[in-house]
């Protein structure tokens, strides 16, 4: 530690320079990677986009590392083994959390830092969902017993939505119990419980004592095994709405998920009421956005995908007019700032119970849902195309098609 103590401020200061840098800048994540025979690399992912931000003298790298395992309370000693840890920093007063991970490479040590979304809950209306959606979210949340699920990739904005959902459902009347790892969204009103799998402390095991704890709606973290699945669907069915997430692509394919973790398909079907999809898109910088014809190609693009036969619903009008963002200071060149949520919301019906009762495959319940009136993620990325949130190329991502 002696070499330090010259610049030992200098790199305490750096480390703060970063995390306010990321913070400011509304980044996700802060990369920082050790390079070899280079100068470590500093990149942010703001947007879900990852961007090279500054560079670091090799010789202050593992200066560096050390500051961020101390703020974290994590074992400087230790650079065989990952470690991870959470530190919190304040930034205009206001604290902000970090999750931290570090990982050893052959290089030397890298650090990757999760900045949580602190504050409160999202309100419903600013999810920029389709009205159609809307509706059928709203049905399904006053429901008295039930599971709703959200699914989506890692970072797709479930637990916002969650929140979302329960500062519409959060009032004195409603008991609400929250498990969560880690708990970042705070609201008042609601029990939140951080689990630890490390201490024994399961989302199967919160789910149990929640049971004895007299409520009316549960929040569960994630359905990742078959224990916690099971809990959730025998406290849906003894009377409470249960809230869940889990890791899939699309509304159809979660059913099937579920029943190959072994549930029961008569169970599941009558304790389901919904499941919503969702990803995150971007959208474009308002500041630099500008309509424009759109060519034949995208004007196909948008039939193919939506469905020549529903086109109407969106407010699909020839010759179509669509935005793209030139780039600007604000957005930094990019043309897009910010994102919102695209979403593909399956009701269950008699129908569809139906075919999950006979265990169907994914394709006969997409499109038995898709007849009982979800709109797929493509479908509703097309609607925010139209409505100038988005361009085309941001819903060929989702999509996988050019």
């Amino acid at each position: 530690m002696d070499e330090l103590s010259d610049d030992a401020p200098a790199v305490v200061r750096l480390v703060s320079r970063i995390l306010h840098d990321a913070k400011r800048i509304n980044a996700s994540d802060i990369h920082i990677d050790a390079e070899k025979g280079g100068p470590t690399r500093v990149r942010m992912r703001v947007d879900g986009v990852c961007r090279d931000i500054t560079q670091l003298p090799a010789s202050h790298h593992s200066a560096v590392i050390a500051r961020i395992k101390i703020m974290a309370n994590l074992n400087i000693a230790e650079k065989r083994v990952p470690q991870d840890g959470k530190l919190a920093f304040r930034m205009q007063g206001k604290p902000v959390e970090v999750r931290v991970a570090t990982i050893p490479t052959v290089a030397g040590e890298g650090v990757v830092m999760r900045i949580l979304a602190a504050g409160g809950a999202m309100p419903m209306d600013k999810m920029n969902l389709s009205p159609r959606n809307t509706d059928m979210l709203k049905t399904m949340i006053v429901k008295p017993h039930g599971i709703l699920l959200v699914v989506g990739p890692t970072g797709s904005g479930k637990t916002t939505t969650l929140h979302a959902i329960l500062g519409h459902l959060n009032t004195p009347e409603k008991k609400i119990w929250t498990a969560e790892d880690p708990v970042e969204i705070t609201q008042p009103g609601l029990q939140q419980v951080q689990v630890s799998p490390k201490i024994g402390f399961t989302f199967a095991n919160a789910l149990r004592a929640f049971l004895r704890a007299d409520p009316d709606i549960i929040l569960i973290g994630e359905m990742r095994d078959k224990e916690t699945a099971h809990a959730g669907i025998e406290a849906s069915l003894t009377g409470h709405l249960v809230l869940s997430t889990l890791h899939t692509n699309s509304a159809p394919e979660t059913i099937t998920r579920l029943l190959d973790l072994g549930l029961d398909p008569v169970n599941f079907s009558d304790a389901c009421v919904g499941i919503l999809a969702q990803r995150l898109i971007r959208t474009l910088c308002k500041n630099c956005k500008e309509e424009y014809p759109a060519t034949d190609a995208e004007v196909g693009f948008v039939k193919r995908q939506y469905g020549e036969d529903k086109l109407e619903e969106i407010g699909f009008k020839e010759p179509l007019k669509l935005h793209r963002g030139k780039g600007c200071e604000e957005c930094g060149g990019t043309g897009y700032k910010g994102r919102t949520g695209v979403h593909e919301l399956l009701t269950m019906t008699p129908e569809l119970r139906a075919l999950v009762y006979k265990e169907a495959s994914v394709s006969a319940m997409a499109k038995q849902a898709t007849t009982d009136g979800m709109r797929t993620l493509v479908q509703d990325g097309l609607y925010k195309v139209l409505k100038g949130d988005t361009d085309i190329a941001q819903v060929q991502i989702i999509s996988g098609v050019e």
